[in-house]
């Protein structure tokens, strides 16, 4: 949304847009309206990447506030399950029933959403499962969904971007022997990267405060951090890797990219394997979506360097512009080991559009809903439909064990919207306008997807969990702000 177009909003007519920021001023923060992504501060890319501990079911989470270093040599506040500001890796087998104690050790009310877990309504971490201060809750169900990685974070509504940032979150592996079978990368030549940016302050403690203009576009940080760590460096062998990569942040976009122009390929996506393998020089992923990837350094010498990017990319005026390193790899083992890839990966059946019996259209271009605004604090510049999110109110019924189709309307924004749907997986069945078509990662199941401004975006699912769900933005700062609405399955 425009300036200008933000104060109409409010109900200033154009022949006093002048004035009206002249006393919207006096009563609010307008710094930052024009907010774009902050320009990357790089490190030396001498860090270590941490790799998170690997714990299955009985793992303790304990949020709690805790000092932790971010930048090299520095040590602030942060959050965090554990010892750090990401919590343990959950990896749990196929068909297994998990047990996680969660306790909540903060001076304020959180819980944990499986984003990405197909798990009963009452486990899911909706907004009103709220675990209060200095309460624990016992997180518990059975895992009934192909292998692939998950993650976990905080969802209390208006607070989820701030404790996300800070960092909670978490990665969860569900494994399988259908999996097992494809004698993929494994142990140390299987890393997991979860890509977020942060702000600092001069302490290296992380710092959110969002201007008005950062809840508009998103909250972006000016140092890129992987599993915790700005500017990390890998020593890897020479041969094939499995990189499983999260974007675990609440704005930002990456264009991820090798910089060495090297192709790499994708093997999975959000929910699980792809059909076949996808083979790329770069790939797009929105906040909470995840992909699953190999990349082939067996043609690379010893000590030859080569870096995760992200490129410069169209379509969102806030951000695309930089193109910035991520993560730095170093080759500094010859490898024996030639990997061939599997003749067949597992079969996705694909929902036929014939079994929807229903079509639900979401505007999800056109902001300022229903909010209105109170002194000092605007709400709900985000909506769907033209709502915001209220807790006792059920926006959309569905019956259990339907299939419907899902449209999710951006040809009237101009924002990027990461439209994330709890309790199923879907499939995208078509993009209009923008980008067009489908992502070689959108091919596979999938519970977040990226529509960008001018686009229009259908997906398809099938609702086999009861009970009452959100359906939001995953760009935190829009969610927090309102761009979320509840459904019920019965």
């Amino acid at each position: 949304m425009k300036r200008n177009e933000f104060l109409k909003t409010l109900g200033f007519g154009s022949a006093v847009l002048g004035m009206s920021e002249v006393l919207l001023s006096g009563c609010m923060d307008m710094s930052g309206m024009d907010a774009v992504a902050p320009e990357i501060r790089l490190g030396d890319f001498t860090t270590p990447l941490p790799i998170p501990p690997t714990f299955g079911s009985g793992t303790a989470l304990n949020a709690h506030n805790l000092d932790a270093s971010v930048l090299a040599g520095k040590v602030g506040g942060v959050m965090g399950y554990g010892n750090s500001i990401l919590g343990p890796t959950i990896r749990i087998q196929q068909g297994s029933t998990v047990t996680l104690p969660f306790t909540n050790g903060l001076s304020e009310d959180t819980n944990i959403h499986w984003h990405g877990l197909l798990i009963p309504s009452n486990m899911d971490g909706h907004p009103d499962q709220m675990v209060k201060a200095g309460k624990s809750f016992n997180y518990s169900f059975t895992i009934d969904q192909p292998a692939g990685m998950a993650w976990y974070h905080p969802h209390p509504h208006m607070n989820t971007g701030r404790q996300v940032f800070m960092g909670l979150a978490g990665i969860f592996i569900v494994e399988s022997p259908e999996e097992k079978k494809l004698n993929l990368p494994a142990g140390e030549f299987e890393l997991p990267l979860v890509i977020q940016d942060k702000r600092v302050d001069s302490k290296g403690g992380l710092v959110y405060n969002p201007s008005m203009g950062e809840v508009m576009i998103g909250y972006m940080g000016d140092i890129i951090t992987v599993n915790g760590a700005s500017a990390p460096l890998q020593k890897v062998t020479a041969r094939m890797y499995r990189l499983r990569v999260l974007n675990g942040s609440n704005a930002r976009i990456y264009n991820l990219a090798l910089s060495n122009d090297s192709s790499f390929t994708i093997i999975g996506s959000d929910g699980g394997m792809l059909t076949s393998p996808e083979t790329v020089k770069s790939l797009l992923l929105a906040p909470g979506e995840r992909v699953d990837l190999l990349v082939d350094f067996s043609t690379m010498a010893q000590r030859d360097e080569v870096y995760l990017q992200s490129n410069v990319f169209t379509g969102a005026d806030s951000q695309g512009k930089q193109s910035f390193r991520i993560m730095k790899f170093v080759v500094d083992k010859t490898g024996t080991e030639r990997f061939q890839m599997p003749g067949v990966f597992p079969n996705v059946p694909s929902i036929p559009m014939s079994s929807a019996s229903r079509t639900r259209k979401f505007d999800i271009g056109v902001s300022m809903g229903g909010g209105g605004h109170k002194m000092g604090k605007m709400k709900g510049m985000h909506s769907i439909n033209g709502k915001t999110y209220e807790s006792g109110r059920i926006d959309e019924s569905v019956m259990l064990n339907s299939t419907e189709i899902w449209e999710f309307d951006n040809s009237k924004g101009d924002e990027p919207h990461p439209m994330h749907i709890h309790g199923v997986s879907f499939q995208v069945l078509g993009r209009v306008g923008g980008r067009g078509g489908l992502s070689p990662h959108e091919k596979g199941w999938k519970d977040t997807v990226l529509v960008m401004p001018k686009e229009v975006v259908r997906v398809i699912m099938r609702f086999q969990h009861a009970g009452k769900f959100v359906f939001h933005c995953h760009n935190l700062e829009h969610e927090d702000d309102g761009m979320m609405l509840n459904f019920e399955v019965k």
